[in-house]
């Protein structure tokens, strides 16, 4: 390739990155900012300062996002972070006031009002200890094991280059509401009305929600935990809700429709006579691992989409099935997917019986920006690195990561509808799809035209020996009290 060709794919323009546009991303983020500032506010105090701040640490730092080097790199060298810890742990601002701001404004775009999927899933962060809101030992599968974890269940919104959080809750598990836990609910700021809760359960309190505020979405995607609930399947599908949800191979499924009803009595009855619905059919359900060998499953390949890992084009089978879900019938779709000629995957979904097989094969596939979702969160917007033990603390901190989400895919959409890629690059470089911006290099654009300033000398002298000071002052206190302590000699 020649220097001048080189020269060519260098250009930012022909990416749909103007300079222009790059140098006003700062400006972006201050206007962006000015929309939310009232989210902030409670009955005696403007927290929006705080707000501000926490936001731009999100955005602009790279790691040890605390409060103290929040406050320190963000408002003021001389910060201890104490105010900030205030403002997310205390302060009474009602997190759901920006989350329902943000999905107002994803149903403004009309690139957004058609097409969108709502991602349902969950993410759990280990912990050193359990004195965290909602940490025990559970199933943490990043991990793939159990571990002393913090668990949350949450919905991303997904179309084309955007994706990002939209709303979540925090899962406690079930002894948190035992009469032990009492004054621990307490000192972490569990609401007294809060009950537990499973995830499929606040998985459905989420989706109801986000319908309620008109967030404008076609379909709901969720992983197995949620679609082997045949309750969940059976509220989405009374409540209008086309789903995708994954199940496990040894669901079962009917090949024919069943006879289902109360069976019929005996001629000499004995006991009770039953009166619970039953499948009355003589043909058997069988799992759906076994409906991957009948002649009449059918594989074809459907070319889903293009990756940066080349195109994802499986194989993919199709078949109207019957489940018994809440004591009913419902017919759906079985939709498997043989995953890189390895593995089987399933998935039920109610979409209508005409619906096409090749949409039906994209939505089998599109749990990947949960993924995706979830990882931008955590490895660029500091979800992970919250360190506060409170139950406000947590919402609170999805509500400004929510925020930072929003703010890059939105960023990422009105690009790439306001500068249009040179058509000459996918030729050039011989690709039927070019490459969206990341995350990642939205911030880095960012982090480049709003850069933290740097401690000169002076200060960061200072900031030792204040650290030093306060470390003294600690060992001091810590001696005085064993020294008190009885028995001490």
């Amino acid at each position: 390739m020649s220097d001048e060709t080189t020269e060519r794919l260098d250009n930012s323009t022909r990416w749909g990155l103007p300079p222009e546009a790059i140098a006003d991303l700062g400006s972006r983020l201050r206007q962006f900012w000015q929309r939310f500032s009232g989210c902030f506010k409670t009955k005696t105090h403007n927290a929006a300062g705080h707000a501000w701040a926490y936001l731009q640490g999100l955005m602009l730092m790279k790691t040890g996002r605390n409060f103290a080097n929040m406050d320190r790199r963000v408002s003021t060298p001389e910060g201890d972070g104490q105010g900030l810890q205030q403002f997310m742990s205390d302060s009474p601002w009602a997190a759901q006031s920006p989350i329902q701001h943000v999905q107002r404004e994803i149903s403004a775009p009309p690139a957004l009002q058609h097409g969108g999927v709502i991602l349902l899933d969950e993410s759990s962060d280990e912990k050193a200890g359990a004195k965290s809101a909602g940490a025990g030992r559970q199933h943490n599968g990043r991990l793939g094991k159990i571990e002393m974890s913090q668990t949350g269940v949450f919905l991303a919104f997904y179309k084309d280059v955007v994706w990002t959080w939209v709303d979540g809750e925090l899962f406690l598990p079930e002894h948190w509401f035992t009469p032990a836990m009492t004054d621990e609910r307490q000192r972490v700021g569990v609401p007294a009305e809060r009950q537990f809760a499973t995830k499929i359960e606040l998985g459905w309190r989420m989706l109801q929600r986000v319908q309620t505020n008109g967030l404008p979405f076609e379909a709901v995607a969720c992983d197995d935990l949620y679609g082997r609930s045949g309750w969940l399947r059976h509220q989405m599908d009374a409540a209008g809700l086309l789903y995708m949800a994954e199940v496990p191979e040894n669901t079962l499924v009917y090949l024919t429709r069943p006879e289902f009803g109360a069976p019929p009595p005996k001629a000499k009855p004995r006991g009770r006579k039953p009166t619970r619905p039953q499948a009355l059919s003589a043909d058997p359900p069988v799992p759906a691992h076994q409906v991957t060998q009948r002649t009449a499953t059918p594989f074809h390949r459907f070319q889903v989409r293009n990756t940066e890992r080349g195109e994802l084009r499986d194989p993919f089978a199709m078949r109207r099935v019957w489940t018994i879900r809440e004591d009913q019938v419902a017919e759906e779709w079985l939709v498997i997917r043989h995953e890189d000629g390895q593995r089987y995957t399933y998935a039920l979904s109610n979409a209508p019986a005409d619906t096409l097989h090749e949409r039906l094969a994209w939505l089998k596939c599109v749990r990947h920006f949960a993924e995706r979702a979830h990882q931008d969160a955590k490895s660029e917007t500091g979800w992970d690195e919250l360190q506060a033990r409170k139950y406000r603390a947590w919402e609170h901190h999805l509500a400004l990561t929510i925020l930072a989400t929003w703010f890059i895919a939105q960023t990422k959409l009105d690009w790439a509808n306001t500068y249009a890629r040179d058509a000459r690059l996918s030729r050039q470089l011989e690709l039927a799809t070019l490459p969206a911006l990341s995350v990642a290099n939205v911030r880095e654009l960012l982090q480049a035209v709003m850069p933290l300033p740097q401690l000169s000398p002076e200060q960061a002298t200072r900031l030792v020996v204040k650290h030093l000071v306060n470390r003294s002052r600690s060992t001091r206190s810590r001696l005085q009290a064993q020294r008190r302590a009885p028995g001490h000699t």
